[in-house]
């Protein structure tokens, strides 16, 4: 699928993107690629946060491999059409 996007900046803003090449379509899919990135990254920081904050004692070495092996067990009692 391909998008084309219309926006409005600043003249200066407009000037200063042309000038060092940002406006051309590779570096805007790049410049798209690195905010989705670092919002990701910023949404796993905010989930390990809001884990410290639930002060639950960490799981044991065997209590993350039941985990692990449920985990497993589930997805192999899923039809192969991975629904």
């Amino acid at each position: 699928m391909t998008v084309e996007l219309t926006f409005a900046l600043p003249e200066q803003l407009a000037r200063e993107a042309e000038a060092n090449g940002l406006l051309k379509p590779e570096a805007l899919e790049r410049l798209f690629r690195d905010e989705i990135r670092r919002r990701r990254v910023g949404e796993l920081f905010d989930a390990a946060d809001r884990l410290a904050a639930l002060r639950e004692p960490p799981l044991t070495d065997a209590e993350v491999l039941a985990e692990i092996q449920a985990a497993r067990a589930e997805r192999r009692a899923r039809p192969a059409s991975g629904a």
